[in-house]
Order: C-alpha cells, then structure tokens, then sequence
C-alpha cells in the first residue's frame, strides 16, 4: 500500500547491531515521498487494502491458496497472473488488477 500511495527510496541499511536489544533481522532507512497524483487508480482502495493484507498474511503461500477466499483460481488465470507466484513477486499493477476484479465480481453478486 505504500507504494500505492508514495514513491519509495531505500536509502540504506542498519545493522542489527546498532540497536539494544540486538534484533535477529538487519534493518532499513526508506525515503517515503507522496505522490503529487496517484499512477494509478483502484476501483476500490479499500479492496486493494484487503487483497493486499490477504496475500501477505499468508506471504510464504501461493497467490491462488493466499487469495482463494477473495477470488478464485479460474478468475486469476483469465487475469492472466501466474497464479503460483508468491505475493512479494507481484507488482502494484498486478495487486490493482486483482482488486478491480474482485470490486467487479463484488458488484456483480450485489445486483442479483
């Protein structure tokens, strides 16, 4: 969701041996810099929010088994997504792309 919202610069890395107590991961400083417009545009951010906390809930699964309670493998195959990527493998783009499809399917199901 950051990068939905903000352009993202690694600016460099910290070690886990500048803190106390000393953490077992190795740390990061980002710039984070709004954009001045959004580059792209959900249907639905609040979709885009939901798919996204879904697939990395469960980050070390497949695209089809993290996001299968949102939509299925058959709708991710027509969006032509490999569906055995994991969800660190994804782009922005790709996360916007699921979202608007669940947003369809959604107000789909809500008409009849």
């Amino acid at each position: 969701m950051v990068q939905y919202y903000c352009q993202v610069e690694h600016l460099f890395n910290v070690p886990a041996t500048a803190f106390t107590p000393q953490p077992k991961v190795n740390s990061a400083i980002v710039r984070l810099t709004p954009h001045p417009q959004l580059l792209l545009q959900a249907k639905d951010e609040a979709c885009l929010q939901v798919v996204i906390r879904t697939a990395f809930n469960q980050r070390r699964k497949t695209l089809k088994n993290s996001l299968k309670e949102l939509i299925s493998e058959t709708a991710l195959n027509e969006l032509a997504l490999d569906c055995s990527l994991r969800p660190e493998n994804l782009s922005l783009e790709d996360y916007i792309l699921i979202s608007d499809a669940v947003t369809e399917r959604s107000e789909i199901i809500e008409e009849k």
